[in-house]
């Protein structure tokens, strides 16, 4: 029989992570006035998830708790992407449509452009630290945190939990 908290760590600091993450983004939001654009509003479902898996993994044992670290695990490199490109689209780097410009056309053609438009734009960086943007630090925590959880799960693997 193994110790209460073997095994448990791990998911257990995986979804801590993301809820710390979550807590920082929501504060930033409405503590710090920072509107969050389409691009960190999509960052954030990939988090929600790997909380309710990360948590669902320190009740459960053997592989449901390997499979759920695992999951976990590819939630965190979504949501990782997603940091990457919104990143990318921050330095020109990628298009999106959250970014797009309003074009020319009839009155009516940019009056539905520009309602069409989100309020804030995801190719402008509203806070950085080092020069990299928060997109780019939720990427970079994330990559950790999903290493964390893939050797979380092959040491349990390795364990033959």
């Amino acid at each position: 029989m193994q110790h209460w908290g073997a095994g448990r760590v791990v998911p257990l600091i995986v979804a801590a992570a993301s809820a710390g993450l979550l807590l920082g983004a929501y504060l930033s939001q409405h503590v710090g006035g920072l509107a969050p654009c389409p691009l960190c509003l999509i960052q954030r479902y990939p988090h929600f998830a790997v909380l309710g898996l990360g948590l669902a993994a320190v009740f459960v044992g053997g592989r449901a708790r390997i499979a759920l670290l695992g999951l976990s695990g590819l939630a965190l490199l979504v949501t990782a992407g997603y940091g990457v490109y919104h990143a990318g689209v921050e330095q020109g780097w990628f298009a999106s449509g959250c970014a797009a410009p309003i074009t020319g056309g009839s009155i009516e053609d940019i009056r539905a452009q520009v309602m069409a438009a989100p309020l804030t734009r995801c190719d402008e960086v509203p806070w950085s630290l080092i020069g990299v943007s928060l997109a780019g630090w939720n990427a970079i925590a994330s990559v950790l945190m999903a290493g964390l959880a893939a050797c979380g799960a092959a040491r349990l693997w390795r364990a033959g939990a």
